[in-house]
């Protein structure tokens, strides 16, 4: 009995923002004249509503859930890491660059050492702002978030000059090759094997945690450093830990939208997947199963609400401003407990 009031407690106030954020938003289509009806079936309908529109939710979720649990393993150690979007370019310019380098090799040889140059790089980008951090005293706030610049715009060069594909009118790369690429998983859409790479690191990273020293040791630096210290735990180590994990994972993230989605890397290879992955992981509680709620959550908002935006005619401002409410409204509900207590004081001041 005390476990399910426990259940219901932490489950209420996010139940209770979702449906906040349904009647706001039937409130604003109204506003404009449109029928919540319409809309509210147009979003199902875009979200769910076939196999394909399952699939592009699902792609949208994965590289919202890999770089979500790789915010969160720097989190978890009170290390802000504002970087996942420069992390995933430099992945999937790694990943890339080592699938056109090595050409039409056998899959079982191309796709885990894609794999595995994705983490790498995009976990030594993050180790840099580490190492900054470290030795300098620079706050990897400042760091992780400049060093996005320095990714995008270093991506850009590369793809305006030497790595330019000799066919492409655009910048970006040649193609990576067929056995470079990540297979389709489910048939009718684009969904990729990102999807299960996502749920696969979800679980490792659960494991990893709470089921290990390491991860205890995380949690710890990030709890109480002092008490790290004295504990004889080298904090220097762990934080530079937590940003090479956590920069892999956005690494991670990049290798499926270039070796998932685009079959190349381009440009502007994510619309922000990296910035968005911040509100999945804190919507996610930091929490590996949370997360991967929060990154279908967000998934679905954003394919149910472009669809929502073509068929029942909602203004993209609308539809932007609905998936920001929800967002909002969830990160709000975290803090339930202590809106709840500052009320009761209050109303037992005023009776």
């Amino acid at each position: 009995m005390a476990d399910q009031r426990q259940f219901i407690s932490a489950i209420l106030p996010q139940v209770g923002a979702i449906g906040l954020v349904i009647v706001l938003g039937a409130l604003l289509v109204m506003a404009i004249g449109v029928s919540p009806v319409k809309a509210g079936a147009a979003f199902f309908d875009g979200a769910f509503g076939d196999v394909n529109s399952i699939g592009e939710t699902l792609l949208k979720s994965a590289p919202l859930l890999l770089a979500g649990l790789g915010v969160a393993v720097a989190f978890r150690a009170q290390v802000w890491n504002i970087g996942a979007e420069g992390q995933l370019y430099i992945g999937g310019l790694a990943s890339t660059a080592t699938a056109l380098a090595l050409g039409p090799v056998p899959a079982v040889i191309l796709i885990p050492l894609g794999i595995l140059v994705s983490f790498l790089g995009g976990g030594l980008w993050a180790a840099l702002a580490g190492l900054l951090k470290q030795k300098f005293g620079v706050n990897e706030i400042i760091s992780t978030l400049m060093m996005n610049y320095v990714a995008f715009f270093g991506v850009s060069y590369l793809l305006h000059g030497p790595m330019k594909g000799p066919k492409q009118f655009y910048p970006e790369s040649g193609f990576i090759p067929e056995s470079g690429r990540l297979p389709v998983i489910l048939p009718g859409s684009r969904l990729h094997a990102g999807i299960l790479l996502g749920l696969l690191a979800a679980v490792v990273l659960y494991v990893l945690m709470f089921r290990t020293i390491l991860g205890y040791r995380i949690r710890v630096v990030g709890d109480n450093a002092e008490a790290a210290r004295l504990g004889g735990i080298p904090i220097t180590r762990y934080v530079l830990l937590s940003l090479f994990i956590s920069g892999g994972l956005a690494g991670l993230a990049g290798l499926g939208e270039a070796a998932g989605v685009h079959y190349r890397m381009i440009e502007k290879i994510s619309p922000g997947y990296g910035f968005t992955a911040i509100m999945v992981a804190l919507m996610g509680r930091l929490h590996p199963g949370g997360i991967l709620v929060a990154a279908v959550f967000v998934g679905a908002l954003l394919v149910g609400v472009d669809n929502m935006q073509r068929v029942a005619r909602v203004p993209a401002t609308l539809a932007d401003m609905l998936v920001g409410l929800s967002v909002l409204s969830i990160l709000v509900s975290g803090y339930y407990p202590v809106i709840r207590a500052y009320l009761r004081r209050r109303f037992v001041r005023v009776a």
